[in-house]
């Protein structure tokens, strides 16, 4: 017998064991961590509402947000990716999930979902098995680095020659210290460079604070300040587990261009992780951005997958529309 629930209130999983351990010590990346929603939900004002599908031991959780009929991925900028969270054996009950969500609404959109390990393929299949018209594209892409059991010196050089000279010429320019707990003078070191960076204004800096902390508590922070004449003109947030190096954030004083701060700190970041951490991948986040191609070698898809249930009157006008872009000649269909 399968059993449905919900949570909108994210203590009630605190006090489930399975469920609890699943989002927790068992979850595979910080995006798909209790901890990481519970922050969304205190500094960013997300709604959580984490479906839950139940059949003996095994659990599928789908992670939502929003009202109204139209529920979206329980993440915002801060994310990398956003995908359900399954136990052994319990795809099947994604399907179960989504044919008892047109209870709940009658759109829900998932993005940025990868596929490298079936996340996108495996939702929209169950959707459609329940049901959903379901619309797929890409929506970004996800630059990323195959360690390949290189040590630091075999990956720099095969970096591209303007950076690699870069370094050679820029590198004794400034400090670098690496911290593996939170410190509050570097992360206030942090925050400053940040504020007086090329960067927006942060979105949620009580949220990267808390985040930071219980990264810093866990021993996976690897935050990188760098220093010039001793004031900080170059910060990165990273964190590490299960072999891989996530690159969160990263900024520089502009005035302090021409000392290259950003590379000297990115570089020493790199050799933390590759030959102290030996990770076997550094992930860069979304963003196609140019810089990141002189230090990420492969490119992965990321996906919208966007579901209407086709009896709701509300999703009339979007499926027509869907229909109509599909028949627009010359158009790419991702």
């Amino acid at each position: 017998m399968i059993g449905i629930e919900y949570h909108a209130d994210l203590k009630e999983v605190q006090g489930d064991g399975a469920l609890a351990r699943l989002l927790g010590e068992h979850a595979r990346a910080p995006f798909d961590r209790l901890a990481w929603w519970e922050g969304l939900e205190a500094e960013c004002g997300l709604r959580p509402l984490l479906a839950v599908a139940r059949e003996g031991d095994a659990m599928a959780v789908l992670p939502l947000q929003g009202g109204s009929g139209h529920l979206q991925a329980l993440g915002n900028w801060y994310n990398f990716i956003v995908r359900p969270l399954l136990t052994a054996g319990s795809e099947p009950l994604l399907a179960a999930l989504a044919r008892d969500l047109r209870r709940k609404a009658w759109r829900i959109t998932l993005a940025p979902m990868p596929d490298e390990d079936g996340s996108a393929s495996m939702q929209a299949t169950a959707f459609k098995a329940a049901g959903w018209t379901v619309l797929r594209q890409q929506c970004d892409v996800n630059h990323i680095l195959p360690v390949g059991g290189r040590s630091y010196a075999d990956y720099l050089a095969s970096r591209p020659g303007p950076l690699r000279t870069t370094l050679k010429r820029k590198g004794g320019k400034v400090e670098t210290l690496i911290y593996q707990q939170f410190d509050e003078p570097s992360w206030q070191d942090y925050e400053a460079v940040y504020r007086s960076s090329w960067k927006p204004s942060e979105g949620s800096p009580a949220f990267l604070r808390r985040f930071a902390e219980a990264e810093g508590a866990a021993g996976r922070l690897r935050l990188g300040i760098a220093r010039h004449e001793g004031a900080p003109v170059a910060a990165q947030l990273w964190t590490v587990e299960h072999g891989i190096a996530y690159i969160h954030k990263l900024a520089h004083i502009e005035e302090s261009k021409p000392l290259s701060p950003g590379t000297t700190l990115s570089a020493a970041l790199f050799a933390h992780v590759i030959d102290h951490d030996r990770v076997a991948l550094v992930d860069f986040g979304t963003g196609d951005d140019g810089y990141k191609r002189d230090w990420m070698e492969t490119v992965r898809p990321r996906y919208r997958l966007d579901m209407f249930n086709p009896r709701n009157p509300r999703s009339w006008s979007h499926l027509a529309k869907a229909a109509l872009r599909r028949l627009a000649p010359g158009r790419s269909h991702g």
